[in-house]
Order: structure tokens, then C-alpha cells, then sequence
């Protein structure tokens, strides 16, 4: 090969590459849902320091407390959002470490209205309490 053409042809290759940045895969914020003021909220979930995951409903305002801090949150996104990092929505220095939220389908706008409870993603096993 012409190692004239061969160094160049790195270095557009080796340029072409740095230039590529990662696409964000994550719903924009405004498909979460809204924050919400807390005494709007209708449930509450205390999220333990070694909670791992919540589990919410679509059409839901909910407060969440870690330790001596709160926010709440109206989750009315689409329902292909279906989950999500808590760290998104908290407002700054709130959560220390990941809580991802399980948001079930709102059960307004779901076929025959017959589905109950909170999250798709199983019961209980948040490590967060629940008032």
C-alpha cells in the first residue's frame, strides 16, 4: 500500500472516531412526568439509604423522603416509560446513590380497568417504606 495514502487514512479514521459522541438513550425529562408540590402528593414512600428500587403508578403524585429531605413528583409520562433513575427527577443532593423508579401503566386509561396495585415489577422488595 502507498504509505503516502496510509497515514492520512489513519488519521482521518483516528479523527473521524474522537469526533463521535454517545447517543443519550434516556426519555427526555419532560416524558417523566412533573414535579409536583408535596402536599399534592397522595403516597408517600421513605426510601431507606440501602433501597435499590421504588415501584409508582402512572396518574400518581407522589412524595418521596430520604432522611430529612422530601420532593414529589406527578408521574403522568408515556407508558413506554416504564422505568427509571429517581436522580433524574430529585432535586440536587437529595439521593446519594441510584433508586431506580418502576412506574406501572395508569390505570385511567388501561383497557377494562382492572389492574391494581402498584408497580409491574413486582411486590414489595424496594427497601423503602411505605405510608
Amino acid at each position: 500500500m502507498n504509505q503516502k495514502l496510509l497515514l492520512p487514512s489513519i488519521f482521518t479514521v483516528m479523527l473521524s472516531a474522537a469526533c463521535v459522541s454517545p447517543i443519550d438513550t434516556r426519555p427526555r425529562l419532560d416524558l417523566l412526568g412533573d414535579p409536583a408540590p408535596v402536599s399534592a402528593a397522595t403516597r408517600t414512600i421513605v426510601i431507606a439509604p440501602n433501597a435499590k428500587y421504588v415501584n409508582v403508578t402512572g396518574g400518581e403524585t407522589v412524595k418521596f423522603v430520604v432522611g430529612d429531605k422530601s420532593f414529589a413528583w406527578y408521574f403522568d409520562g408515556p407508558e413506554d416509560v416504564s422505568s427509571f433513575d429517581l436522580n433524574r427527577i430529585a432535586p440536587s443532593g437529595v439521593l446519594d446513590h441510584a433508586v431506580i423508579a418502576y412506574v406501572a401503566p395508569n390505570p385511567l386509561y388501561m383497557g377494562d380497568g382492572d389492574h391494581h396495585g402498584h408497580g409491574a415489577h413486582g411486590g414489595g422488595g424496594h427497601d423503602g417504606s411505605r405510608k
